[in-house]
């Protein structure tokens, strides 16, 4: 029997193989190259199948199943890849931001939620499926949230605007939040728990996990500054604070039914700040955050490796596979008009407003946060058919709109890439 040390390995090996010839023959940014690279490696294991009779494919199925990655990822690694990010934030121009940031992190999530929920709930209707209005609104909460891992990396190497820079990487940690919250919402319909709308209760889970997530993460972050602050000359315990604030705080959260995502996110942009009241020393910072971006780095790699290697467990028809040419722009047209109803209450001018609305939209990257979601809906009819949904959208966005974003923000903003 395979030990977990022995599927680690080899997804390193394999990690090591498509990011040499990436880097050395192909050129794409890293996070979409690796999972390009995984879905070929899928090919090529489904293919050898089908030729060789190898069996590989049900081998690394059942090896990814008996893992129970999408679990790891949700309780612990998800913590790590945002705290890490929200390192890297503007503080100043995030609070400038902050309550249009707010709307695009929960209002624009939900807007997305129903959009997208309904939208497919009537297509996948006129197709000749019969799928519950609750797994697509469940569906909906999936692909809601961004991601923020390759948005932050995307966005870094262009010179943006502050403001529209702290907009972008401030919902796509923040957004997370929501998004988990209504999944699990939409989740416990189908398992057959009551939910009434039109009462608040939506919107009173929503400001419970969230505003509870923000008032631990801050606190924490603020604990751990302190204690960072007053021992100076011993970096490793400097990392064993960073790493203890990010896993302890998030489990609490969890455990106390609020958000940790948004602990997380909360209690690095306290560590991040540069207040004298607040953030780390400044003999510590430098350390702490060269080790946290290898950190995002390993683990963004893995992420985009699974990713692709996940497609293995999909055993899909013609039919499930239909309905992505109009699910994909759906996916677009629901981000569009999430983003560009909070923006419409902002102060800009007319051209601001359509010229942010377009770059949110085309930045509305999903990744690890949807897979692993999707891979943890329950067992039923339309699991798949949702699976293959979910794939599709992540897949697209990353590779069409992830490849392409950079050049879109020159032509829409004038945005020139950075040195």
């Amino acid at each position: 029997m395979i030990e977990p040390i022995d599927l680690f390995a080899i997804l390193l090996a394999l990690a090591v193989l498509i990011g040499c010839v990436n880097h050395l023959w192909i050129g794409l940014p890293a996070g979409i190259g690796m999972l390009l690279g995984s879905l070929i490696v899928s090919l090529i294991i489904a293919g050898s199948d089908r030729i060789l009779h190898l069996h590989a494919m049900s081998w690394f199925r059942t090896t990814l199943d008996s893992a129970e990655l999408p679990q790891f990822f949700l309780n612990g690694v998800l913590a790590l890849l945002l705290y890490a990010g929200s390192l890297h934030v503007d503080v100043a121009e995030l609070k400038r931001r902050a309550w249009i940031i707010g709307l695009l992190a929960t209002a624009s999530v939900i807007i997305s939620t129903l959009i997208f929920g309904f939208g497919i709930w009537y297509i996948l209707r006129a197709m000749g499926s019969s799928i519950p209005l609750a797994w697509c609104a469940m569906l909906g909460a999936i692909l809601a949230p961004t991601d923020a891992v390759v948005v932050e990396n995307i966005v870094r190497r262009t010179n943006l605007p502050p403001g529209l820079r702290a907009a972008i990487v401030g919902e796509s940690l923040f957004n997370d939040g929501a998004g988990v919250v209504l999944f699990l919402l939409a989740l416990g319909v189908i398992q057959g728990e009551v939910v009434t709308l039109g009462h608040g209760e939506v919107l009173l889970a929503l400001a419970r996990e969230i505003s509870g997530g923000a008032l631990l993460g801050f606190v924490a972050g603020w604990l751990a500054a302190l204690l960072m602050q007053r021992i100076r000359d011993d970096e490793g315990l400097h990392l064993l604070i960073s790493l203890a604030l990010v896993l302890g705080c998030y489990r609490m959260a969890m455990f106390a039914d609020l958000s940790g995502p948004i602990a997380v996110v909360t209690a690095g942009l306290c560590m991040a700040s540069r207040s004298p009241r607040f953030g780390m020393a400044n003999d510590s910072r430098d350390v702490v955050l060269r080790f946290w971006s290898m950190l995002d780095q390993l683990l963004n790699t893995m992420l985009f490796l699974l990713i692709g290697l996940q497609i293995l467990g999909l055993v899909v028809s013609l039919n499930q596979l239909m309905p992505i040419a109009y699910i994909v722009p759906l996916a677009v047209i629901a981000r569009f008009i999430s983003v560009a109803i909070p923006l419409a209450l902002s102060r800009e001018t007319l051209r601001e407003k359509a010229s942010d609305t377009a770059v949110l939209t085309w930045a509305g990257l999903r990744g690890g946060i949807s897979i692993a979601l999707a891979l943890t809906l329950p067992d039923g009819a339309w699991r798949t058919e949702l699976l293959v949904v979910t794939y599709a959208v992540v897949v697209f966005t990353i590779v069409v709109q992830g490849l392409t974003l950079s050049r879109f923000l020159r032509l829409i903003y004038g945005a020139k890439p950075s040195g």
